[in-house]
């Protein structure tokens, strides 16, 4: 059997590794097709006679291609013009099929992708190879085009960015999102009796003018749990796309179809019942909110700080 063809048999082994991985960077399964036909051309046109690790050489190959899709993504990122186009949304219209949305939502979690867009290019790679795969840090060098150390350090203020920093004790941080879990049932059910339930009697939802977009008739603040309910039941579209997150450092939700963010909720909590709801749609104003994962998702993995793979020679 010639290197071509094992080559050929090896990658079809590895398919599911590889596209598993260009999940996990791009958080898109059209785009991780994309990105696996895309490693096979590069692989096909490299010499693969010498490299006695395939699997972490295609990896390697791979990482190279996510990178430079999401360099390309940053540069001409284009936002809804309209918030009403989620209610045009199907409930998963960019998953087809139903392995890709468990991979999404059980391995790495929606909420975690818009987190993760949060991160430069070259953070997310570093925290994605590395933290989730285990991929050593002198072939992430090699992808990211830095040395070991600088690699080293991408991955390292990625962590602390995903996992961010909670600024109340763990007790109350727990308290919290069972407060908000239950407020997010609520409001995709279309419950009212369930939303009544974790709202104060006083609450105060606040939106700015562009979480507002598309809604003509809303105002930018409702006061008291009734009024707030009654609003919320008629949101049911845009709930079915919010996921907790932590928001500054408390519980609140985003609002993110597919890993994209377009709303964040600040929300307060005394006791158990929700305070205030602060919808923010502002471009500026998400930018300066730190969104993290802190104690709301399990581990998402260990972080090793030793290689597990051979050296890939020959990339």
């Amino acid at each position: 059997m010639n290197d071509q063809a094992q080559l050929a048999e090896h990658f079809d082994r590895s398919r599911g590794h590889l596209r598993g991985v260009a999940l996990r960077m791009l958080g898109n399964a059209d785009e991780a097709d994309d990105a696996v036909q895309e490693t096979w051309l590069r692989a096909c046109r490299a010499d693969s006679g010498s490299v006695e690790n395939l699997t972490a050489w295609l990896t390697t190959i791979i990482g190279r291609v996510c990178l430079d899709m999401l360099r390309s993504r940053n540069r001409r990122r284009e936002d809804f013009a309209d918030l009403a186009e989620l209610d045009m949304l199907a409930p998963h219209e960019e998953i087809s099929d139903p392995a890709d949305e468990a991979v999404l939502a059980d391995s790495v979690g929606l909420a975690l992708l818009v987190v993760l867009d949060t991160l430069g290019p070259a953070e997310r790679a570093a925290y994605v190879l590395h933290d989730l795969f285990a991929v050593p840090f002198d072939e992430i060098a090699a992808i990211v085009e830095r040395t070991p150390a600088a690699a080293k350090k991408l991955a390292s203020r990625a962590r602390r960015r995903v996992h961010g920093t909670a600024v109340v004790p763990s007790s109350d941080l727990a308290r919290q999102r069972a407060v908000v879990d239950a407020f997010l049932a609520a409001s995709r059910a279309g419950d009212l009796d369930g939303l009544l339930a974790v709202l104060a009697p006083d609450v105060v939802r606040r939106a700015d003018p562009f979480a507002l977009r598309g809604q003509a008739a809303a105002s930018a603040e409702v006061r008291g749990a009734r009024a707030v309910a009654e609003e919320t039941r008629t949101n049911v579209r845009r709930a079915r796309y919010a996921y907790p997150a932590l928001v500054n450092g408390a519980v609140g939700a985003v609002v993110a179809p597919h890993g994209r963010l377009l709303l964040v909720l600040d929300i307060a909590v005394a006791g158990d019942r929700i305070t205030s709801i602060d919808v923010i749609g502002d471009p500026i104003r998400l930018k300066e909110i730190r969104l993290g994962l802190a104690d709301l998702t399990p581990p998402v993995a260990a972080a090793w700080s030793e290689p597990r793979q051979p050296s890939v020679q020959g990339v």
